[in-house]
């Protein structure tokens, strides 16, 4: 792989691809415990960034290279106004405040005396892409800097990094797992998979004429406002193989229903392709050139009879919180203004706005876990359960996930077999094996995580759930996993569902109707189709308008695909 001069590479692949190892290997900070076993070169500029000393690597990321790490709230030093921490890049208190002008922070000669938790995730992103080009660097690894934004902030730092690669020149590998963010703003894409490069070529060619099963399972993936309703989402089945056993030949092979022999005996290399520039490790490309179009939906999903009656019905509902700076009082926030709303018995309801307009503390309130300061909740459906935007952070880590899953039944006089077969069936409900039970939480990976949250969830049936963010952060083939088990959930277990998320992509999926919600009121509410076809408030409109790549021209199906619904 090479990264040009000037240009934007995008790197994109699932969870456990290889895609921020990657980046640590162009940046020379592979982790030192435990040791890695490298081979090959990463040159950049000149410098072997795994074999040269540790002074000289040093050196060229002090000079030349960039880094934008995902999750800036831990990259961020909690102890450091924002303005400090970037003066140690720039030693000026002038160039600070320039930067953070640069990067779009409003009133940044205030801003400078802030400190990380000061600020929301974008303005935290962008003190990280301030930091990273203080010293108007060659090349900058950006590892996700947009996943769990909503779409509006995305929609910010894309225009922001396109603008500083014009102004500044410099180069930047953009990680992501979102395809659609990647055509907002790469010149060229590489398409890795269980740390082998599959597929690479330039961004328009990779979109419009897809060569590799794999590059043509993403694509069919992504959830777009055309996306059909009544039947399953596309999914990839299966998982990235374990990195500590991959597979021998192809690591694509076990999922794909083009692989045979020949696949699974010896890697394959990528091939240049004859349609267009850019190569492909595929040895039967003719026959996904032919199969990448045909459609491979699912089944529609069955019309169930949904139950009569309301699940909640909440009624003028107020919250504020006050600011606080050093122990004083600094202001008051007003998180909810009056909210209404009905969620009938099996109906499923999405809450749609940027971060900050009220959506968690709406649930929360409802789960109980936040006390109102006016208004009313009537909660009719019973034991309803709530699923956390960190699934990993929501569990105990200690704990296997049998005894998370298990310790709801632990109060009903159940015998320590009659909860053990609950927590196998319940566990195989959400596509994980009973293997699992016997797993501690921190050893799941992100999308067994949301799983395990969700089967501690329904373990003892809920009448409603309360989903916030469950699908934020994974990748597009976990978010149609994850997305397919609620509805499906939803139609066997009859739950009412309040699901948070900054997607209308995914909420017109998963949701009968859509409330969009903005600095705590709801502005807009219908149909899920009405409210993404026809949107009626300016505010809408203007959350529609910042989905990334929703007119991209990608397969439609994959029926060729090993896929679970």
């Amino acid at each position: 792989m090479e990264v040009r001069s000037g240009e934007i590479l995008a790197l994109v692949g699932e969870s456990g691809s290889g895609k921020t190892v990657l980046g640590l290997s162009l940046l020379g900070l592979l982790p030192d415990n435990p040791k890695p076993k490298v081979s090959g070169k990463v040159d950049v500029l000149g410098t072997d960034m795994l074999e040269s000393p540790e002074p000289e690597r040093r050196g060229l990321r002090r000079r030349s290279l960039g880094a934008v790490f995902q999750d800036p709230s831990t990259s961020l030093n909690p102890t450091m106004t924002v303005g400090r921490q970037i003066g140690e890049v720039t030693g000026s208190p002038e160039d600070v405040v320039r930067l953070l002008h640069e990067v779009g922070i409003p009133d940044p000669e205030r801003r400078v005396s802030s400190y990380p938790h000061e600020l929301s995730g974008g303005q935290q992103q962008r003190v990280m892409i301030a930091m990273a080009i203080a010293h108007r660097p060659s090349l900058v690894i950006a590892d996700e800097p947009t996943t769990a934004l909503d779409v509006t902030v995305q929609a910010g730092i894309l225009d922001l990094i396109a603008r500083l690669r014009a102004e500044l020149g410099c180069s930047f590998v953009f990680v992501t797992h979102d395809l659609g963010v990647a055509a907002e703003i790469a010149d060229r894409i590489v398409v890795l998979y269980a740390g082998r490069v599959l597929e690479h070529g330039l961004m328009r060619d990779v979109l419009a004429d897809p060569a590799h099963p794999y590059t043509i399972g993403l694509l069919a993936s992504r959830l777009k406002l055309s996306s059909p309703r009544d039947r399953p989402v596309i999914s990839l089945g299966g998982e990235v193989p374990d990195a500590e056993s991959p597979p021998p030949g192809c690591p694509f092979a076990p999922r794909c229903e083009l692989s045979e022999e020949a696949c699974t005996e010896q890697m394959i290399e990528p091939v240049l392709l004859a349609t267009r520039v850019g190569a492909a490790a595929c040895i039967r490309l003719d026959e996904a050139a032919r199969m990448k179009r045909s459609m491979g939906l699912g089944a529609a999903w069955p019309s169930e009879p949904r139950p009569e009656g309301t699940a909640v019905q909440i009624r003028g509902l107020t919250k504020s919180f006050t600011l606080r700076s050093r122990f004083r009082k600094r202001g008051r926030v007003d998180a909810l203004r009056g909210v209404d709303l009905d969620v009938a018995m099996g109906e499923s309801v999405a809450l749609v706005g940027e971060s900050g307009s009220g959506k968690t503390t709406l649930l929360r309130i409802v789960a109980g876990l936040e006390r109102a300061d006016g208004g009313s909740v009537e909660l009719a459906a019973p034991n309803p359960q709530m699923i956390f935007q960190n699934a990993l952070a929501s569990l105990t880590s200690w704990l296997t996930v049998g005894e998370l899953v298990g310790e709801r039944l632990s109060r009903q006089g159940l015998s320590r077999g009659e909860i053990d077969r609950r927590v196998k069936e319940t566990l195989e409900r959400v596509g994980l094996s009973p293997r699992v039970a016997r797993v501690k939480s921190r050893q799941l990976s992100g999308g067994q995580a949301q799983r395990v949250a969700i089967a501690r969830a329904i373990v003892d049936p809920p009448g409603l759930l309360l989903a916030d963010e469950p699908t934020s952060s994974l990748d597009v083939s976990l978010r149609a996993m994850i997305l397919n088990l609620l509805n499906g959930l939803r139609r066997d277990l009859g739950l009412a569902i309040l699901f948070v998320t900054h997607d209308l992509a995914s909420a017109r999926v998963i949701a009968d109707r859509i409330a969009v919600m903005y600095q705590g009121r709801i502005v807009e509410m219908g149909e899920s189709e009405r409210v993404c076809h026809d949107p009626i408030d300016p505010y809408t409109r203007k959350l529609l308008a910042s989905l990334p790549g929703d007119d991209l021209d990608e397969p439609q199906g994959v029926s060729w695909l090993r896929s679970t619904s």
